[in-house]
């Protein structure tokens, strides 16, 4: 299969390629800062083609993707993505729309230049990364929050309008798991994996097809929980000090 993955020098990115460099598929990367990506990797998977891109700039994601697989893309991760960092009560706006740049329009980029190859061929999986984060509003993190249910929604749309048309389309919504982009966060982490571990978990997914999948099981049922309870009662939780990591 050809794959490409879209932030694919870190985090799960990097544990997705590596995972399917193993089982012998040629596999595409990109990210803003190549350097990142582990010398030893690269030497040794002769299938692996780096690209040093801006999920942003279209045209520059175009010319990649295009010149990894012009006629036959199996797979599009679009992984590409930016965190808050450190939670501030006070909005961040100019980090907001980097946010928003990079977390919805470099996934709206991604799918539509994958689709452009997927469609004649009626065959492709759509892959986005969102987050837990997606199904609430958290303190310090509205626009993180925001992007990554955008992701969600989009996916959701996607999938219906697309399966009919042979491109299957998967939202990936997982808790904490260690990355660079977590490690900015300075609060704890309940249920933290490791990169590898939810590269298999999100493999296995793929695999399955489905349309959403969020883990771990136990992160799963808190965000249920959170999700589905009365927004007074979740602004009362969500204001309590143990609960909010937002700073002044």
């Amino acid at each position: 299969m050809n794959i490409f993955i879209t932030g694919g020098t870190t985090g799960i990115g990097l544990a997705l390629a590596k995972l399917y460099l193993e089982e012998g598929h040629r596999v595409g990367v990109c990210a803003r800062n190549l350097s990142k990506f582990p010398a030893e990797i690269r030497n040794k998977y002769k299938q692996l083609v780096c690209y040093e891109v801006d999920v942003t700039n279209r045209e520059e994601l175009y010319k990649a993707i295009h010149d990894f697989a012009p006629v036959e893309l199996d797979m599009v991760f679009a992984n590409a993505g930016r965190s808050v960092g450190a939670k501030s009560k006070t909005p961040q706006f100019s980090v907001a729309n980097e946010i928003i740049d990079i977390n919805v329009k470099g996934v709206l980029n991604t799918f539509d230049i994958a689709l452009e190859i997927m469609m004649p061929r009626k065959k492709g999986h759509l892959i986005a990364t969102a987050s837990v984060a997606g199904f609430m509003g958290l303190p310090g993190a509205g626009a993180y929050s925001a992007s990554k249910a955008a992701v969600l929604k989009l996916c959701e749309s996607y999938a219906l309008d697309l399966k009919p048309r042979g491109i299957n389309v998967t939202a990936i919504a997982p808790g904490f798991v260690d990355t660079p982009l977590t490690k900015q966060n300075n609060h704890k982490m309940p249920f933290l994996m490791s990169a590898d571990k939810a590269a298999r978990l999100i493999k296995r997914a793929i695999e399955k097809k489905k349309v959403l999948y969020v883990f771990p099981f136990r992160m799963k049922v808190v965000v249920s929980i959170l999700d589905k309870m009365p927004r007074s009662l979740y602004r009362l939780i969500m204001n309590l000090k143990m609960f909010n990591y937002s700073e002044e």
